[in-house]
């Protein structure tokens, strides 16, 4: 007889240990485009069975592998291309009480002054943490002011994620504080589909240009990708494309400030701080999450 069981909530530890297959899938089907793997093959190279490689994709994505890759061709792409600028002007029209402008709703900003900037990071403490998310292991940095930095860690290398921080901030006193961090990760990654979200500060440091432009990556909701020149007419500066590629590749605050909502006009997925699976995992993760509704996690079982 069939029953219905809960079963135990899925942990970012889980998430981000699925994640690692999850990747090694895409940069297969990355490089093995063109002979067309079958899922079984896919299933393979990652060491599981099709059974579990289903099982994968609907505990981490909540839907099926071959609809997730899906959201993956450059087909697709266009798609959300092509749909994207009608979304934006939709969400420009119904104003902050629209639910397509959630991301908006719960992330708040600040950018430092000429003064701070000049300063870089000079009597300020910075403390940072490192934890599990749906896309591998992160590294948060938080001032009294907001979140000054989010990024993954690639390959393991945490001192390299911290090091790129360090970089940005010299003069500032970066202290370890994975206590300190850990209560943002809920809100920022929300595994169970529940809205919950507390509104998230920004602490923002950057060139005034750059700034305009993760300010209108703010405005992107999860579910749409628009290309640079987009984000360029987006600023009011349309022939400012190839600085918009630049603001973009250094966004500090990775995911918050949803660049990897960036994508090439032609349809390509283009390039990604921290690495181009992960950039389209996450396009994926979104893209399946909003099609499916999560509002629980139950298993029949015999």
């Amino acid at each position: 007889m069939i029953t219905l069981k809960e079963i135990p909530r899925y942990t970012f530890a889980e998430a981000a240990d699925d994640y690692g297959r999850i990747e090694q899938a895409i940069y297969y089907l990355e490089q093995n485009f063109q002979g067309q793997p079958s899922l079984r093959q896919v299933a393979d190279h990652v060491g599981l069975s099709e059974f579990h490689f289903q099982r994968l994709f609907s505990r981490w994505a909540g839907t099926s592998p071959k609809r997730f890759l899906q959201f993956l061709t450059i087909q697709h792409a266009k798609k959300l291309l092509a749909s994207s600028q009608s979304v934006l002007d939709a969400t420009y029209e119904a104003g902050l009480s629209s639910p397509s402008r959630l991301h908006d709703l719960f992330v708040t900003h600040e950018a430092m002054s000429p003064g701070e900037f000049k300063q870089k990071g000079a009597e300020l403490t910075i403390q940072y943490g490192y934890h599990a998310t749906p896309f591998g292991e992160c590294l948060i940095a938080l001032t009294e002011r907001g979140i000054c930095g989010l990024s993954f860690v690639t390959d393991g290398n945490r001192a390299e994620a911290l090091a790129e921080h360090q970089a940005s901030w010299p003069q500032a006193n970066f202290v370890a504080d994975d206590g300190a961090t850990r209560p943002f990760i809920d809100p920022i990654f929300q595994l169970d589909g529940v809205d919950t979200r507390p509104s998230l500060p920004l602490y923002l440091k950057g060139t005034n240009f750059q700034i305009q432009v993760w300010q209108a990556l703010l405005q992107l909701p999860a579910g749409t990708a628009v290309s640079y020149g987009t984000v360029a007419q987006m600023i009011g500066n349309p022939k400012a494309v190839r600085a918009v590629g630049t603001a973009v590749s250094h966004n500090p605050i990775g995911y918050l400030i949803p660049c990897h909502r960036v994508i090439q006009q032609a349809g390509g997925f283009g390039q990604y701080r921290w690495g181009n699976g992960r950039k389209k995992a996450v396009l994926g993760w979104e893209a399946a999450r909003l099609e499916v509704p999560v509002t629980g996690q139950t298993a029949l079982i015999d």
